[in-house]
């Protein structure tokens, strides 16, 4: 019963089932509700961005003209004897409606934007004042990894600040920065802090605090709270025995909860469109509040008691996954799936989704700013209106079971494309396929789950029953996301500019139309069945790459580095290499290189060497030049491992020495003899406050000219070892003027701006991972080079970035899959 339970959700993508009873096609439903909601986003968006003055304006315009035309319309009215059905009076209350609605939302939007950007703790925020005070967690706290080590970040609502020789009562959000000792403060719970604001990035944030020691506890949480931690750390109890991803699995697709997820099957998920399951969604809602329904029902439950065991289950669901403003979207979006199961779905849906969408934009105005929140509309209004016709096209020439099994998780994805794309410059193939593989399992998993942590709180052996039986529908789960990333043509790379995401959304329009009659065609679904399986297996070329007179190539490997020189024909030399063996050994694959006379390592740290057995497959490597610097040491001898069994040889290049290999030229500037042999350093990434570390400023800083162009290859160098090359340099009399910088430190903030600039480069290059912790590439680094004329290319946005040389002039060519 609980997979059945699984209908019309307000996630992208969701697991489906049966769309449920809904009106005959030909019957169009009544959209004010919806012109209603469209008009509360319009005026929050307002209301965040537009100046005050521009909004009181704009609200006393419109406000006349409703007036006005409410007027008429109560003179036209009082002479009319039968018009009281007339459409032109429903157009006008619609109307009306509409405006006064809009600059009402703009109206509530632009208060909370004051509210958060004016009074004491901004104030104080942009005096980067320190302060005392008393907080109210508001999220759980989350431990990330940064540049200099881990630390903590949740947040609060600040109820008492002090700064500046004066105390206010306040009630500020504010995002808290602590040290990992952090991880352990419970939701609800009121702290004694003490730290520096400073400004934070956030639009619906006062500030941003730092603090300073350990958490010091002045109120314990509320029962309701300690009663959802209990039940949630019942949940982890239940599945611990378990391997680590499905361990984590578990708690997330019941409540979210993706503490300990590994990046790397995160990304298989996105890849896949089965993100939505690492998220609390309507689906979760859908799902647990459903289960209780049939429980209640089968215990003699009926009419209003059933509402209100759904009203709790709700109420228990959003304290189970938190409040905060994504868990109370997904809540309501669940509650319309539950409403649009009923009879007369499709209607009571429709008015329900523009009704949800109005109370939370009055509630919560910033949501309207979120990509979540967008996401989750268009899905639910995709499951509505396309997702019946869909249905019942495929179901004349299939099971009416298997075309809803199809029919929804399409729906929902073609809402979300353009959206999607826009935001990660993609698009999912296999998001169909991967949704309609993993839907019946989601529904036991989640249910399972949520039961083992409620059997977990009063036993815990048994608790491993539930939730030994929810991890095996969980390991299903990314059995699929791994085999759907793994496939050659996962996804297919988009432009993010808003011409690529109008063409996509005009595409994806274009096909609302024309799909019912496709899917009512046996043959046509299988054809395109066929194209679809051959082009995600089948990688095709990709035109004008690599352009024929590249010169220099930055690969996307993520977040490290691997520069390709071309040296020849098939020959290339590799400079860095990545973390992972695929990315490396697919570009150069792709670029056709086959022989690579020689490597350098800059540093040992993973993400510049970790990916070594990618250029070795396959390929002749003749040397290897490393850094002088052997840290950390357990990476310095896995390279001189794979070095001996390729039948290379790993060597530091000496100081200034100068080497030909094939059409490249090298000349080592850095590090200075003797500066790092025998020293130890972090092993780290980066020194605390800029001030560098032994493995980064001991990277090999290489001058390379390839044919006519230049490049300065500076590894991982902070402001220390930049300092000293320019130093150097000008002890030399040698001032550096090349055509391609590669950015030290993956365009780190910890610059020295007179090396960056000093260089006088026409193209920079920054080799840096996608949605990376570390806030590479920092505006700091970026903005500057900007300014002076560089063309700036990072490999998170452009994919693989070639340095191409014509006729003396340099040029550049982008490759995104």
């Amino acid at each position: 019963m609980a997979s059945r339970l699984d209908r019309r959700v307000g996630a992208p993508v969701g697991p489906t089932g049966p769309v449920g009873e809904v009106d005959a096609p030909a019957r169009v439903p009544d959209l004010r509700v919806p012109l209603l909601a469209a008009a509360a986003w319009l005026g929050a968006l307002a209301g965040l961005t537009l100046a005050p003055l521009v909004l009181v304006a704009v609200g006393g315009a419109v406000g006349a003209a409703v007036g006005v035309g409410l007027r008429v319309h109560a003179h036209r009215g009082s002479r009319r004897t039968s018009e009281a059905g007339d459409r032109r009076h429903v157009v006008r209350r619609t109307t009306a409606a509409v405006l006064l609605l809009a600059v009402a939302t703009a109206t509530v939007a632009s208060l909370h934007r004051t509210g958060v950007g004016t009074g004491p703790v901004s104030d104080l925020a942009a005096e980067q004042a320190g302060v005392r005070g008393e907080l109210v967690v508001t999220a759980d706290p989350r431990l990330r990894q940064g540049q200099f080590g881990d630390y903590v970040v949740l947040r609060g609502r600040l109820e008492q600040v002090t700064g500046r020789g004066r105390t206010y009562d306040v009630a500020s959000p504010v995002l808290v920065v602590a040290e990992p000792g952090w991880a352990s403060v419970e939701l609800g719970s009121r702290l004694a802090v003490a730290g520096r604001l400073a400004p934070a990035d956030g639009g619906d944030l006062a500030g941003m605090l730092r603090v300073r020691g350990a958490p010091e506890v002045l109120e314990e949480p509320d029962g309701w709270w300690t009663a959802a931690a209990t039940v949630r750390a019942a949940l982890r109890a239940s599945v611990d025995h378990r391997p680590e991803d499905q361990a984590v699995l578990v708690p997330s697709l019941v409540v979210g909860d993706d503490a300990g997820l590994d990046p790397d099957l995160a990304a298989d998920f996105a890849t896949t469109g089965l993100t939505h399951l690492l998220a609390v969604s309507g689906t979760n809602l859908t799902l647990i509040v459903g289960f209780l329904l049939v429980i209640a029902r089968w215990v003699g439950v009926r009419g209003r008691g059933l509402h209100v065991v759904a009203a709790l289950g709700i109420v228990g669901f959003v304290l189970l996954a938190r409040t905060e403003p994504s868990v109370v979207r997904a809540a309501a979006m669940g509650t319309i799936g539950l409403i649009g199961m009923g009879r007369n779905g499709r209607e009571r849906g429709t008015r329900g989704l523009g009704a949800a969408v109005v109370v939370l934009l009055l509630l919560q105005p910033w949501l309207a700013l979120t990509a979540g929140f967008a996401l989750s509309v268009l899905a639910t209004a995709g499951i509505l209106f396309l997702a019946p016709g869909w249905r019942d096209a495929l179901a004349t020439w299939m099971p009416r079971w298997l075309a809803e099994a199809i029919a929804v998780p399409a729906a929902a994805q073609l809402a979300c494309t353009p959206l999607v794309a826009g935001l990660s410059g993609e698009v999912s193939i296999v998001a169909v396929v991967a949704n309609m593989a993993v839907a019946p399992v989601v529904g036991p998993a989640t249910v399972l789950g949520l039961a083992g942590g409620l059997v977990g709180v009063v036993w815990t052996d048994l608790s491993r029953v539930p939730g030994t039986l929810a991890s095996w529908c969980v390991a299903w789960i990314i059995a699929v996301a791994r085999w759907g990333a793994a496939l050659p043509v996962a996804s297919v790379g988009w432009g993010t500019s808003a011409l690529a995401v109008a063409v996509l959304a005009l595409v994806c329009l274009a096909a609302v139309p024309l799909a019912p009659r496709v899917l009512r065609s046996r043959a046509a679904v299988v054809v395109l069945c066929l194209v679809a399986g051959l082009a995600v297996v089948v990688r095709p070329p990709t035109p004008g790459w690599p352009p024929a007179d590249w010169a220099v190539v930055a690969c996307d490997v993520g977040q490290g580095d691997a520069l390709v020189l071309r040296a020849g024909p098939g020959s290339a030399v590799v400079v860095d290499v990545g973390v992972d063996p695929e990315p490396v050994d697919r570009c150069l694959d792709d670029l056709g290189v086959t022989q690579v006379p020689l490597v350098v390592l800059t540093h040992f740290h993973d993400d510049h060497v970790g990916g070594l057995d990618g250029v070795l497959d396959g390929r002749t490597v003749d040397a290897i030049d490393v850094s002088p610097l052997a840290e950390p040491a357990s990476a310095a001898e896995d390279v001189a491992r794979a070095a001996a069994a390729a039948g290379a040889t790993a060597t530091v290049p000496a100081y200034g020495s100068r080497r030909q290999v094939g059409d490249v030229v090298l000349e080592v500037l850095w590090p200075l003899p003797g500066a790092y042999a025998g020293t130890s350093g972090s092993s780290g990434e980066g020194g605390r406050d800029g001030e560098g570390s032994g493995p980064n400023d001991a990277s090999l800083v290489v001058l390379a000219q390839v044919r006519d162009v230049s490049v300065l290859l500076t590894g991982d160098v902070e402001p220390p070892a930049q300092r000293g090359l320019v130093r150097e340099l000008a002890a030399a009399g040698r001032t550096l003027d090349v055509d391609v910088l590669k950015v030290p430190h993956h365009g780190s903030r910890h610059q020295d701006l007179d090396l960056l600039l000093g260089v006088t480069a026409e193209v920079a290059l920054v080799s840096v991972g996608a949605d990376n912790t570390y806030g590479h590439p920092a505006p700091d680094t970026v903005v500057p080079l900007e300014r002076t004329g560089v063309r700036v290319l990072r490999t998170d946005l452009s994919g693989d970035v070639a340095v191409t040389e014509r006729d003396g002039r340099v040029g550049t060519a982008v490759r995104r899959d």
